[in-house]
């Protein structure tokens, strides 16, 4: 390539000449920042020489007959026989009344926007659509929306895990368990995920950064091994108790309610049940269900006839879609059919719906009742045998745990009890309940002890059968 002559102007040298990759290359090397190459074969397509790079470059009019110029690449990574094809297929775009600088602007422009698209913008948008179709969706944008309040009107691209930590501390200051942080904070990495999946982020930013688990007081560490428990013999004579006296609560305000101007309530002495919550705290008892799988259940998944319920385990739905089979106890059988009766023997629709609207309660909906049977039992008479109340803080979750706990402290084979809970694994099971099984290891060690202090000192074990030798 010819040398330019000295430039005191400012002005940059020009040359045409057929674009080789050796013209290329000389081009690259020897050229001065500003200098540029155009091509003999194809017009508008040439080099240029810059400070950081060589660049390929075309330049066009567009369908308004304005001088664009648009970057096909850099050179050696685009070759020129590479970049010439490049520039031939752009120019057959311009031709077809596209403008390929402004599409690619567009599409920059998308990206950038994207990109700055906010957390509430998203929340709002998209996220909103796909969490309502979720039972507990509307549940989840609240949490984001009260929790992540002051990243709202931050980009979803620019969390980073210097502002995952800096919450963590805030909602610990705040005086949240860890449990309720960690809630939230899985809610945002779902929609993160959701956010890169849908191309809106490139990836979710926070991907791979976990909250980190505080050390436990020691006042943490005692409550902890309680959370999963088994009731005591006197917490169930209680609770059974408080169902009861919370059906006679009822029925007293029924009557005082009719009497006083509103005949039209319906009247509570002549049913069994004076409303949903005491027929599905009793299931809960008798079957183990978790409450949200009884909150869902219908008709459809109830056999009287044959003592069973078939239904996808609402939990596990993303790892066994496929519906399991649970044998019921008479005694929640005869439940179920008393409820069944009451609400009409209705073939479909929600075992317990929501009488107002006909579709499932809110898995929030039973707690109050809950705590109203609780609060009864602190004044059950003495002679119904109740020593105790229940506690306060006993979580209707329990009486899941103390199915599956009673069942094993009663010779249950694990495999049996995993079934029978629904799980996913039975390693769950043996990770929660492994530790209620009789202990038949003691047993077997104890034995083996004792048989070799028999052998050693020629006397036999405990119970070991000794057989006289013949006589005569």
């Amino acid at each position: 390539m010819p040398s330019s002559p000295p430039r005191h102007d400012g002005a940059h040298a020009r040359h045409k000449l057929k674009i080789t990759a050796r013209s290329a290359t000389d081009l690259h090397a020897k050229a001065e920042p500003g200098d540029r190459v155009w091509d003999t074969l194809l017009g508008g397509f040439h080099m240029i020489r810059r400070k950081s790079a060589t660049s390929w470059r075309l330049t066009y009019r567009n369908t308004a007959g304005k001088k664009r110029t648009i970057t096909l690449g850099r050179y050696p990574g685009l070759t020129a026989d590479q970049a010439r094809k490049l520039a031939h297929e752009t120019l057959g775009a311009t031709y077809q009344g596209e403008d390929p600088l402004a599409d690619r602007q567009a599409v920059r422009d998308h990206a950038r926007a994207l990109e700055q698209q906010t957390l509430v913008a998203y929340l709002d948008g998209p996220y909103e659509l796909y969490q309502n179709r979720g039972k507990r969706g509307k549940a989840t944008l609240q949490t984001l929306r009260r929790e992540f309040v002051d990243w709202l009107d931050r980009p979803l691209g620019s969390l980073t895990r210097s502002d995952a930590e800096r919450w963590q501390a805030a909602m610990e200051k705040r005086g949240l368990a860890f449990s309720t942080c960690h809630r939230a904070y899985g809610a945002l990495q779902t929609l993160l995920n959701h956010a890169a999946e849908r191309g809106t982020i490139d990836a979710n930013p926070l991907k791979g950064i976990r909250l980190e688990r505080p050390a436990l007081s020691e006042k943490e560490l005692a409550e902890s091994t309680s959370t999963r428990r088994y009731l005591e013999d006197q917490e169930v004579l209680a609770l059974f108790a408080g169902i009861e006296a919370y059906q006679t609560h009822r029925r007293e305000g029924r009557r005082r309610s009719r009497y006083h101007g509103k005949p039209w309530l319906e009247d509570l002495d002549h049913v069994t049940y004076v409303n949903y919550a005491p027929p599905l705290i009793l299931l809960l008892f008798y079957t183990g269900f978790r409450p949200g799988d009884l909150h869902g259940l219908r008709w459809e998944h109830v056999n009287l006839t044959f003592a069973t319920i078939r239904k996808v385990i609402e939990k596990i739905a993303h790892k066994r879609p496929e519906p399991q089979t649970f044998p019921l106890a008479p005694e929640a059988v005869e439940v179920l059919k008393t409820w069944h009766e009451q609400q009409g023997q209705p073939a479909t629709g929600y075992a317990f719906p929501n009488p107002k609207t006909v579709e499932r309660y809110d898995y929030t909906a039973i707690g109050r009742h809950w705590r109203r049977i609780k609060a009864l039992t602190e004044a059950l008479p003495k002679e119904k045998r109740i020593a105790k109340a229940l506690p306060a803080d006993l979580e209707l979750y329990s009486l899941r745990h103390n199915f599956a706990s009673q069942l094993i402290m009663r010779g249950t084979d694990l495999l049996a009890v995993s079934r029978l809970m629904g799980h996913a694994d039975i390693h769950t099971t043996i990770e929660h309940y492994g530790h209620l099984a009789p202990d038949h290891k003691r047993d077997i060690v104890k034995r083996f002890g004792a048989d070799t202090q028999a052998l050693l000192t020629g006397q036999p074990a405990e119970d070991d059968i000794v057989i006289e030798p013949a006589r005569g």
